[in-house]
């Protein structure tokens, strides 16, 4: 993994480290772990040999609040793992990166805001693709990773958002994340919004595996902060091979 070009996510991660003189304390408990510059976990619970790259027809942008990518527990990182198109952006409320619009207006995608539709006006909204009235153009799923309140700051105060479709997305399962504490079970991470959207544009192959590695990096996490050896014989990284095998 150390000579892979890094990912979107990666970069954004270096930019933010290398600029931010305020970013906040992110690990949990004393001393702060060393930790894989990569998957950022653990040396002794590292999976970046277990790294699945899956290419899509679908794009997923995302744009993250300031600390976000920083934190251990960002599972955008997870998708720009295994999407190779994955594009990361820091939101702020009186600047936009300028690539952030140039991907907008790019004529191979046609964008979708993913956010819950009670939050749109409801012209905007949509449950489902029509992936025929695209036409050529590819999805691109914008996602808003950060805490709900960050998103929903997001939301509010993006206006170059608001000339783009809201997919409202109606999942039926509750969420499996265990690694943040959410008052509202059908809060769901970042990369679970992203598996869901993977499926609903027929990347359904993608949209699996995402969600196995979600639940490996989930389990690993979980093992290193109570200092348990991880199990790669575990239901979760059998699910993960099969997965690569296919």
């Amino acid at each position: 993994m150390s000579e892979a070009v890094p990912h979107a996510v990666a970069r954004l991660r270096a930019a933010c480290l290398t600029h931010s003189n305020t970013r906040p304390y992110l690990d949990r408990g004393s001393p702060r772990k060393e930790r894989c510059a990569d998957c950022r976990l653990p040396p002794s619970h590292c999976m970046c040999a277990l790294r699945p790259v899956v290419p899509t027809r679908a794009g997923l942008c995302l744009i993250m609040a300031e600390f976000e990518p920083l934190k251990p527990s960002n599972t955008g990182w997870l998708i720009a793992d295994v999407v190779p198109d994955t594009y990361a952006f820091s939101w702020s409320r009186t600047a936009v990166d300028s690539g952030l619009p140039a991907l907008l207006d790019d004529p191979q995608w046609q964008p979708y805001l993913v956010f819950p539709g009670e939050f749109a006006a409801p012209e905007r909204v949509l449950t489902d693709l029509d992936l025929a009235a695209a036409g050529h153009r590819r999805p691109l799923f914008v996602l808003l990773d950060g805490t709900w309140s960050e998103a929903r700051k997001i939301f509010r105060k993006s206006p170059y958002l608001n000339r783009f479709p809201v997919l409202s997305l109606q999942p039926e399962q509750l969420s499996r994340y265990r690694l943040r504490r959410s008052t509202h079970s059908h809060h769901f991470c970042t990369s679970e919004v992203a598996a869901l959207c993977l499926a609903l544009a027929g990347d359904l192959h993608a949209a699996q595996t995402l969600e196995a590695y979600l639940d490996v990096f989930s389990n690993r996490y979980l093992s290193a902060r109570q200092s348990v050896p991880p199990d790669a014989g575990d239901a979760e990284h059998q699910r993960l091979r099969d997965l690569g095998s296919q």
